[in-house]
């Protein structure tokens, strides 16, 4: 009887548990049984395997083989699992010394002739490896680079079945012609779902279009939601931007993303990993430095907004934009259901899906940008524009932004037309996005000094007892506020967030903290009701 075991990795969301593969020989009629939960895509692995272990110049054994995937109440996905497998049978074989693969983590597709072809959540998969003990992994050639970047990881990337069994054996390793040129890599196409590409608006910023980067200098006047853009994009708060069409709010939310500071390395894993498992991440950059931005159409449903699908839940836009910017264009046309589904992932900074299959908790931490019309022909504000909408029809369109999903808004701005000097460029450019990113990289710092040693980074994430107990304002600063807040203008939350608000102004104006001038600016920004106070975020 044989026996030998390798290690792969199966993925539950985002998060990966490390599998063993048990290959077992015994005498009888050829068979091969697989085991463990496997869904179909690894059931047909049988035939996979089979085919590329003969094409390799291997013998496939003859005798009654099992192979099982151990957990085994772990539903277990994919086409990764098949270099393990092979691997295994042939250390059951005694092709392969099985003590030379016990302890390797083996992840990657074989083709019917031997070829190791990639998969998605690489990454996801080395950094579980990694946090169960294992210093080895095994990957398609084509991964070998974003599984680099697990530290402490010992990673081998191979191009076919054959050049494995060598390296394993201590044998000369052979080469593997590449494919012809002239033409896309085809053993790339695994990475990348149909569906998700540029046109969907799931893909990063620096994926679209051809290497142009929409600058803020193209937005002709609108200083006021220029000046919010800043304070969402230095503490982090989420946006409104309400206007009539053409007015602009769709450029803004495009060079929001751009404005944000770089993802930092351990940002910079955790959106990495989101995009491999979703299948958007470009091939050739294996980790994504700039804030992603996602802009899914109004007619998207809950269940791709926040994650879902059939048998293990995917990730959502909310999750594709961890980390940088969800802008919904056309708020109001967004389904209900689907705006409030986004209350649980504001508040918390992840979302939990629940479905027959399991349980996933996925990463879902981005700045949220609204862009609405007054109405449903959108001419309501504006004066002699002809709005035929009756008052009904107006106060329904505006009431689909429920109440709760508004109070966790922090800045609502108001977009007005732009008239013709600006459009004209009589008035002059506006700030560059390098010269606002600077400004902002400067608050951001100074938050992230305040906050040193707490679990927070951005003023956004600060929560309400912090503010009130340990981060304390100017000597009567919130006097305004606390008159808004027995009004009822603001709410107990919406006291909480102008306080972060306040803190983010203070930030971009280089101040130790808060005071009356900053909370106004934070009360404007949050009801729109003007306080008499300039609005220039750094400066007074």
């Amino acid at each position: 009887m044989g026996f030998a075991r390798a290690c792969s990795v199966a993925l539950v969301g985002v998060e990966g548990v490390v599998v063993e593969v048990q290959a077992d020989l015994e005498p009888g009629v050829a068979a091969f049984t697989l085991v463990g939960l496997p869904d179909k895509s690894l059931v047909e692995s049988r035939d996979r395997v089979r085919a590329a272990v003969v094409n390799s110049g291997a013998e496939w054994p003859q005798k009654k083989l099992t192979v099982g995937l151990s957990p085994a109440s772990v539903p277990k996905s994919g086409s990764g699992f098949d270099l393990a497998v092979a691997c295994a049978v042939l250390g059951a074989a005694e092709r392969i010394d099985p003590a030379m693969i016990a302890d390797v983590v083996m992840i990657g597709e074989l083709g019917l002739d031997g070829r190791v072809r990639p998969v998605r959540g690489v990454l996801p998969a080395v950094l579980a490896a990694a946090e169960a003990g294992y210093e080895q992994v095994v990957v398609p050639e084509q991964t070998a680079g974003e599984a680099a970047l697990v530290p402490g990881i010992s990673v081998l990337g191979v191009r076919s079945l054959r050049q494995l069994i060598a390296v394993l054996c201590d044998e000369p390793v052979p080469e593997e012609p590449a494919d012809g040129q002239g033409r896309p890599d085809a053993m790339l196409a695994g990475l990348m779902i149909p569906g998700t590409g540029l046109g969907t608006g799931l893909a990063p910023t620096a994926a679209r279009g051809d290497g142009h980067r929409p600058d803020l200098a193209d937005v002709a006047g609108q200083l006021r939601p220029r000046q919010a853009l800043e304070v969402a994009a230095a503490g982090g708060h989420h946006l409104l931007l309400s206007g009539p069409p053409g007015a602009g709010k769709t450029m803004l939310a495009e060079r929001l993303s751009a404005v944000l500071p770089p993802l930092t390395r351990q940002e910079s894993l955790e959106v990495t990993a989101v995009h491999s498992v979703a299948g958007i991440l470009p091939p050739g950059e294996p980790l994504v430095s700039r804030a992603p931005y996602c802009a899914p159409h109004h007619s998207a449903t809950m269940q791709s907004l926040v994650g879902g699908g059939n048998g293990i839940p995917r990730p959502g836009a909310v999750s594709l934009a961890h980390r940088g910017v969800l802008f919904l264009d056309e708020a109001p046309e967004f389904s209900g259901k689907a705006l409030d589904a986004l209350r649980q992932p504001l508040e918390s900074g992840h979302v939990v899906v629940a479905r027959a299959a399991g349980v996933v908790r996925l990463p879902a931490r981005f700045l949220m940008v609204l862009a609405a019309n007054p109405c449903p022909c959108g001419r309501h504000t504006l004066t002699g524009a002809g709005c035929e909408c009756p008052p009904s029809v107006v106060r329904r369109y505006q009431a689909r932004l429920s109440g709760p999903l508004l109070d966790r808004v922090d800045l609502r701005v108001e977009v007005e037309p732009v008239d013709r000097a600006d459009l004209l460029g009589q008035g002059g450019r506006g700030e560059s996005t390098e010269v606002v990113a600077a400004r902002v990289r400067d608050a951001r710092a100074r938050a992230a000094e305040r906050l040193a040693g707490t679990p927070w980074s951005t003023n956004s994430e600060v929560p309400g007892h912090e503010l009130r107990t340990r981060l304390l304002v100017a000597p009567g600063a919130l006097a305004a506020a606390e008159r808004d807040l027995e009004r009822g203008i603001l709410t107990a939350r919406g006291l909480d967030r102008v306080l972060r608000v306040a803190w983010t102004v203070a930030d971009l104006r280089a101040a130790d903290r808060p005071d009356a001038s900053d909370v106004a600016v934070a009360l404007e920004l949050r009801t729109g009701i003007q306080r008499g106070v300039p609005m220039g975020a750094g400066e007074r």
